[in-house]
């Protein structure tokens, strides 16, 4: 049987962070938009900052409908999944905000992602937002039709791909992949190569992190990354 949680617990905010992949999903407000659903990597990279409250690190990607669709109206839901033991789903709705590079609240929401990577407070140069999520409901259902699979390893395939661009590469990719969404939707407005973006003066660089594990050759990655 189902429940829905008061705010999310210390045994419930555990369950979410040992995830090792999650879900997320936004639409724009315009009934014939695209719905958006995004795989995300989690090594340490979503923390419960509280009750009520989310955060996760958003890697660059080749679109930026999560993006453009928060800023637009907020909506979005997380979906955990237990691919492992006792079969689970947790979705978490809630109001969301993707704070970007530059913004000068983006240091200070760093601050609580130490795990990762193993390097600190760094996070990677590929990091383009912290999408916080205002909680409104948090519920698990059976995941009965959920399979059983074994986690391997998380990739380096991101780390390495934006290492190779670099902060202004980066920069650059987003002004000409991530500004704006499948329905034409604002995303990314322009950010500078000093990393300022949406009119804030505040800059930050974000040094890359550590690798955790070794990762086939790189010869047959695009510079086009295919994640969203």
């Amino acid at each position: 049987m189902g429940r829905i949680y008061d705010g999310i617990d210390q045994r419930l905010a555990g369950y979410l962070e040992s995830q090792p992949v999650f879900f997320v999903a936004t639409a724009p407000l315009d009934g014939a938009g695209h719905v958006n659903c995004s795989p995300k990597g989690n090594r340490g990279e979503l923390v419960v900052l509280g009750p009520s409250t989310v955060a996760y690190l958003d890697q660059t990607g080749s679109g930026v409908e999560t993006i453009a669709h928060l800023e637009e109206n907020g909506r979005i839901v997380l979906m955990f999944c237990s691919f492992e033991g006792p079969p689970r789903i947790v979705r978490v709705h809630g109001s969301g905000e993707a704070v970007l590079v530059g913004d000068e609240r983006f240091a200070s929401l760093v601050e609580h992602f130490g795990r990762v990577g193993g390097a600190g407070a760094e996070v990677g140069v590929g990091v383009r937002s912290v999408v916080v999520v205002e909680v409104d409901r948090v519920a698990d259902s059976c995941g009965y039709g959920v399979p059983l699979m074994s986690f391997a390893q998380h990739r380096t395939t991101m780390d390495e791909w934006a290492e190779r661009k670099g902060a202004d590469g980066i920069r650059r990719y987003w002004a000409e992949e991530n500004s704006s969404s499948l329905d034409g939707l604002t995303g990314i407005e322009s950010p500078s190569l000093s990393g300022t973006t949406r009119n804030h003066s505040t800059t930050t660089r974000v040094p890359s992190p550590s690798d955790q594990v070794s990762s086939p050759s790189l010869d047959l990655i695009s510079t086009r990354n295919p994640d969203q």
